[in-house]
């Protein structure tokens, strides 16, 4: 009994970090509990609200409990790592959904108590995001610190590139019939790619099998990337939209709109991977002091 409850890391609860926790795991479950209550969510955007309010909560909650119980040194990952890629990508997933969800369900006038628990379900989503902004924040690395690479701004901007490829790729639509659009999606098939093994690479442990210094190997893959990313933002707008203007109707399966938001996400992206070869370039230079 004596060493069970030596196990119990109370902290793990009572910090801004625990707490802000907390705060997220019961806001993502009165999400996805009130619009489950309406049975209305159904299509892609709704089931992938549903989805990511769960797996945000599933997450948090065991993130929890592993450190809670103190059982997180016993998987086989780095848990800063880990948690700091987990809180990025949560607070990226919850805050599409916030945005998606009333643009596609809510309508006005919103009168119907369905409607009311929507948007109940929307705001507890908004405050769910703050919350998961606030853990990032909190864990992330003080500037010259690098022993978690993940809670560096150069390591959360790994994970905002890789997760605005997955949405680019949610919006591809007829892109083989042109050279210029293949190339683009060539481009944000070779990032997203690297990206993530720089990720899953990370969270293993396995950086130490990469036989150049990371810092000095992110600098020239961001200056790839960026160049890469630099011919999309000419190359798909331009053979994206040429010769062609936005339909009248244009609904939410709109090929126009998809191609537009396409080109919003890829200059994200390069704005992102900007950012991230200067990052990365500090990093090297810190480091040599």
């Amino acid at each position: 009994r004596t060493m069970a409850v030596a196990t119990v890391n109370l902290h793990a609860l009572t910090s801004w970090v625990g707490i802000a926790r907390l705060v997220a795991v019961v806001l993502s479950c009165l999400a996805f509990s009130l619009v489950a209550s309406t049975g209305h969510f159904g299509g892609p955007y709704g089931t992938w609200c549903m989805f990511t309010w769960c797996f945000c909560f599933t997450v948090t909650l065991l993130v929890l409990l592993l450190e809670l119980l103190e059982l997180y040194p016993l998987l086989p990952l780095s848990w800063d790592d880990f948690t700091s890629a987990f809180s990025m990508l949560a607070a990226l997933m919850v805050f599409t959904s916030s945005v998606v969800f009333p643009a596609t369900f809510i309508s006005s006038p919103c009168s119907s108590s369905q409607c009311a628990r929507q948007a109940v379900a929307t705001t507890a989503s908004c405050f769910c995001f703050l919350a998961y902004a606030v853990e990032v924040s909190l864990i992330r690395a003080k500037p010259g610190d690098i022993s978690s690479f993940l809670s560096t701004v150069p390591g959360l901007l790994k994970v905002f590139e890789a997760y605005v490829a997955c949405l680019i790729f949610s919006l591809l639509d007829e892109y083989n019939a042109k050279p210029g659009l293949m190339w683009c999606v060539a481009v944000y098939s070779i990032c997203f790619i690297f990206t993530l093994l720089i990720i899953i690479f990370t969270v293993g442990r396995c950086l130490t099998y990469i036989p150049c210094p990371l810092e000095k190997m992110l600098v020239g893959y961001n200056f790839l990337a960026l160049l890469m990313y630099l011919t999309a933002t000419v190359l798909w707008p331009l053979y994206s939209f040429q010769g062609r203007s936005r339909p009248n109707p244009c609904g939410t399966n709109c090929k126009w709109n998809k191609h537009l938001g396409v080109t919003f996400l890829t200059i994200f992206n390069l704005i992102a991977y900007l950012v991230d070869l200067v990052y990365s370039t500090r990093m090297v230079f810190v480091r040599a002091r």
